[in-house]
């Protein structure tokens, strides 16, 4: 009877070894391949419990969560024949555990391939560019072309490239003076430039508004001149109009009106043998 309790006690250890051996977990945040003698029997990107053969089958499992690779900091030169330190890093996940573990076996192996990939589009396409354009708001759209490229290069190694992103592009340290001096030099140029086209543009301005102004004077002037002749032509009118209705009140209106310029313009010594004066000394 004990001999048959040993035994049975050895048979359901043997069978607990051997059930969990047969057990393997994948969580949500997994998936797994599973290799027998380094062939792939099948892959599990749904989490849950799964069964493999024990001491046969070898379990490998990878993450589905998008994981990020620091990219050495490498040297560029632009359009512009100007070298750049670009420091920059990419978020990539696997899509497809089988096409990974046939292509790139591990980790580390598709972080070599990601480095290389990345830093050969991102050389490519910053050399299309100036300087200025890469450290501009343009280089958004210069590192979304960059992570196209990336992505096609990649997908038939069951990697997606999620985004390429740069910390910070830098000049060499022994360039930074020389690159200052010539920037510098350019705006100095530029600023000139356009001083001078605002100079040119000014006097253009003020050369026009004087000649409005000479046309403008001008034609008031001929304007004031014309009224003017206009009213001494309408005066002489009325005058010779008035005249002929009565002579002897328009005589006496005019002697009256000289009579007022005179004498407001200071002593006035009379005489009756003046014309002029005679309507004063009739006065009785």
């Amino acid at each position: 009877m004990k001999a048959k309790i040993i035994t049975v006690s050895v048979i359901l250890l043997i069978a607990i070894i051997f059930l969990t051996l047969s057990m393997f977990v994948v969580d949500q945040t997994q998936q797994a391949v599973v290799l027998r003698f380094g062939q792939i029997v099948n892959t599990y990107s749904t989490p849950g419990i799964h069964f493999r053969t024990p001491f046969v089958d070898n379990v490998v499992k990878f993450e589905k969560r998008i994981l990020l690779y620091d990219i050495e900091p490498e040297k560029i030169i632009t359009l512009d024949k100007k070298t750049l330190i670009v420091d920059t890093y990419a978020l990539w996940k696997i899509v497809d555990a089988k096409k990974f573990i046939e292509t790139m076996k591990t980790i580390g192996l598709a972080e070599s391939r990601i480095d290389d990939i990345v830093y050969s589009n991102i050389r490519n396409v910053f050399a299309k560019h100036s300087f200025d354009e890469i450290i501009s708001d343009k280089r958004e759209s210069f590192l979304k072309e960059v992570t196209t490229l990336s992505r096609a290069d990649l997908e038939n190694f069951g990697i997606e490239i999620v985004d390429v992103r740069v910390k910070h592009a830098d000049l060499p340290s022994e360039n930074v003076n020389a690159v200052y001096e010539r920037m510098k030099a350019e705006r100095y140029s530029i600023a000139a430039q356009i001083r001078a086209e605002g100079q040119k543009e000014a006097q253009k301005i003020r050369a026009e508004a004087d000649k409005n102004v000479t046309v403008i004077l001008a034609q008031a002037q001929s304007q004031a001149e014309k009224i003017r002749g206009d009213g001494e032509a309408s005066a002489t009118r009325i005058y010779a109009l008035a005249y002929q209705t009565n002579p002897e009140f328009f005589e006496l209106w005019r002697s009256l009106s000289a009579y007022d310029t005179i004498l407001n313009n200071g002593t006035v010594i009379f005489g009756k043998d003046l014309e002029i004066f005679k309507y004063i000394f009739e006065v009785k």
